[in-house]
């Protein structure tokens, strides 16, 4: 929860006072912005190819969309959901 609250912060941050695509533009010069920028995105294909095998086709493209645009917040989100559906994983009894 605490990462998700961070990341959401950070999102805020970025949304409110970068200057968007001529920034990025900028960075596509320096190698090791591009190489993090490949890192990411690869990060983001296995983690909806994850969410492809364990949802139904409407929840998989509605969860993958978000994760595409809001970036790792959303996978904060699914963790926690794909932690509270597991029947896999023995969670405790609520009293």
């Amino acid at each position: 929860m605490i990462c998700a609250l961070v990341m959401g912060g950070a999102l805020v941050y970025g949304f409110g006072f970068g200057e968007g695509w001529s920034e990025v533009r900028e960075l596509m010069d320096y190698p090791w912005f591009v190489v993090s920028l490949v890192d990411v995105y690869v990060g983001f294909i296995l983690f909806a190819c994850w969410i492809a095998v364990r949802e139904r086709m409407l929840a998989a493209v509605i969860w993958i969309l978000l994760l595409m645009t809001l970036g790792n917040i959303i996978a904060c989100g699914y963790v926690i959901h794909a932690i509270r559906t597991s029947k896999s994983l023995p969670l405790p009894k609520e009293s």
